[in-house]
C-alpha cells in the first residue's frame, strides 16, 4: 500500500493552496499527518514540483526522493498522469512496483488517518480493485432543479406523494476526493481512478470530506476544526 500525496506548486483558487495555513498549520500538513498515523500504509511519497512544498514535507519528517517533472504539473495535467509517472519513477529506480495506491489529496484536511485505515480494510476485505471515498450529500437531488431554454425542470424527480427527505428513496453521495485505493496494474492499464461497475465507496462524514477549492471551504474547515479542539478542551477539563 503505497500513499501518494499529489501536491503541485500552481492553484487558481487559492495561490499557494498547498502551503496556505488553515488552523495554524499548512494545508498540507493535515494530509501528512494523516497518512504517517495511518497503520494500513506501507510507504508514503509526496509527487511534487515545488520547492517549497517539498521542504515543508522534510520538515514534517517525509522523505521526498521524487520530484514530479513541470510538464505533469499544470493546470490541466490529469491526475492520473502524475500517479503514472511516480509509479515508473520506482520501478525505474528502485526496481519496485507497488501492488496498491493510495491517493491521498492535500485538499482533504479533515480526512483522518483512522480514514484512511478503514478505507484500506474495507477494499482489501471486498477484493476490489478500486475504491473512493464518498459522503452523503447535503444538498439532495431531488430538492435541486436544472434551468435551461425551456425553463426549469427537477434534476431528480421525487417518487409521487413522497412529503420530506427522510422518504426518498435512493440514497446519494458525493464523491469528496479524500481518499481513492486502486489496483497498480488496473489504474496504469485503464488510467483513471474510477470505474462503475468494481469501485467500492468508503462513505465518510460529510465534514470530513471538505474538499478546498476556494476561501469558503477554508473557513467552514478551520470553523470546524475550531469546534473540534472547543470540545476536546472541555472534555480535557
Amino acid at each position: 500500500m503505497l500513499a501518494v500525496i499529489p501536491a503541485r506548486g500552481g492553484s487558481k483558487g487559492i495561490p499557494g493552496k498547498n502551503l496556505h495555513p488553515l488552523a495554524g498549520k499548512p494545508l498540507i500538513q493535515y494530509t501528512i499527518e494523516a497518512a504517517l498515523a495511518a497503520k494500513e500504509l506501507d510507504d508514503v511519497l509526496l509527487s511534487s514540483d515545488d520547492d517549497d512544498i517539498i521542504a515543508c514535507a522534510r520538515g514534517l519528517g517525509l522523505s521526498v526522493p521524487y520530484k514530479r517533472p513541470a510538464a505533469l504539473a499544470g493546470d490541466t495535467t490529469p491526475m492520473v498522469a502524475a500517479v503514472v509517472d511516480i509509479i515508473q519513477w520506482l520501478k525505474r529506480e528502485r526496481q519496485v512496483v507497488p501492488e496498491n495506491i493510495v491517493l491521498l489529496q492535500p485538499t482533504s484536511p479533515l480526512r483522518t488517518a483512522a480514514d484512511i485505515d478503514a478505507a484500506v480494510e474495507l477494499y482489501l476485505e471486498r477484493g476490489t480493485t478500486s475504491l473512493m471515498s464518498v459522503h452523503p450529500m447535503t444538498e439532495h437531488p431531488c430538492e435541486c432543479v436544472v434551468s435551461g431554454e425551456a425553463g426549469w425542470d427537477w434534476l431528480q424527480a421525487a417518487a409521487p406523494g413522497t412529503a420530506c427527505r427522510q422518504a426518498y428513496a435512493q440514497n446519494y453521495f458525493f464523491i469528496n476526493g479524500a481518499i481513492y485505493i486502486n489496483a497498480t496494474r488496473t489504474l496504469v492499464a485503464e488510467q483513471r481512478f474510477i470505474t462503475t461497475s468494481t469501485t467500492e465507496m468508503y462513505v465518510m462524514p460529510p465534514t470530513r470530506g471538505i474538499d478546498i477549492d476556494d476561501e469558503f471551504d477554508l473557513d467552514k474547515a478551520a470553523a470546524i476544526l475550531g469546534r473540534c479542539r472547543s470540545r476536546d478542551a472541555g472534555a480535557a477539563g
